[in-house]
């Protein structure tokens, strides 16, 4: 950053350089670039975020392969999984994900596709228009999602503010969602961008704090609303447009 340049001016030219077609290509979002009917490119950009962390490229293989079990119609899959489908993902696993979290994730689907046409619905429900962020989305969305029968262990992977979490995943998902860009779907509509919180990871949290976007001393809720409400000082309609600058600069450029 030269001396005499703002950070806005700073940040706006790394969102240009890093926010285009060249981003997707070695990022877990090349996953639901994959397809073009709505509901598929949400069910893969959610697997896709939830698998979003550690080894990117580990993320991708793993994203594509659950892609590939899923006939490449993730949509068609969980509406009606058949045993022979089913069996065929037995031994799925990234990380912790296992193959018991996987079919409690394809029985959500199921349950909330029989009824509705979009997931954006599971999040919209617990909000209103008017609500500053998506905090009431997130808290809403996980008690919905884990409202069916299901194990305990599968519950460590969707996150909420209430644990005071970052929840860097699903405001990722969420990201790719409502953004409209080079890189981001914007098929969703009753979000606005300017109610999205920064996805908060390692890299992003010491970027930021090298920047002076963060003062908390911990990657928590409270430090993702912080940096969310500096992001607006530059741009208070679409501020997680600066999460391409701040994990760019932490992975790539190693500030």
């Amino acid at each position: 950053m030269r001396e005499k340049e703002s950070l806005k001016d700073f940040f706006d030219k790394k969102v240009f350089s890093y926010g285009n077609k060249s981003f997707i290509v070695n990022d877990p979002v090349c996953i639901p670039h994959l397809f073009t009917k709505k509901q598929d490119i949400e069910i893969a950009a959610f697997f896709a975020a939830i698998f979003a962390w550690g080894n990117r490229t580990t993320i991708i293989n793993k994203s594509r392969e659950l892609m590939q079990g899923m006939d490449m119609s993730p949509h068609q899959f969980c509406l009606d999984p058949s045993p022979s489908g089913l069996k065929r993902l037995k031994d799925f696993k990234h990380r912790t994900f296992n193959a018991d979290d996987l079919y409690y994730f394809i029985s959500f689907f199921q349950h909330h596709y029989q009824k509705h046409n979009s997931l954006e619905t599971a999040f919209t429900s617990s909000m209103d228009k008017n609500d500053e962020n998506i905090e009431k989305g997130l808290v809403g969305f996980r008690q919905y999602f884990f409202s069916l029968e299901h194990l305990k262990r599968t519950e460590k992977h969707v996150s909420s503010p209430l644990q005071n979490s970052a929840c860097k995943r699903i405001n990722m998902f969420l990201r790719w969602m409502v953004r409209k860009d080079a890189v981001d779907f914007g098929i969703w509509k009753k979000i606005r961008p300017s109610q999205l919180v920064c996805p908060l990871d390692l890299h992003v949290s010491r970027v930021a704090k090298r920047f002076g976007l963060i003062s908390r001393p911990n990657a928590d809720w409270q430090s993702a609303l912080e940096l969310t409400e500096n992001l607006k000082k530059m741009d208070p309609d679409d501020p997680v447009k600066y999460d391409f600058a701040l994990f760019s600069l932490g992975v790539n450029e190693k500030y």
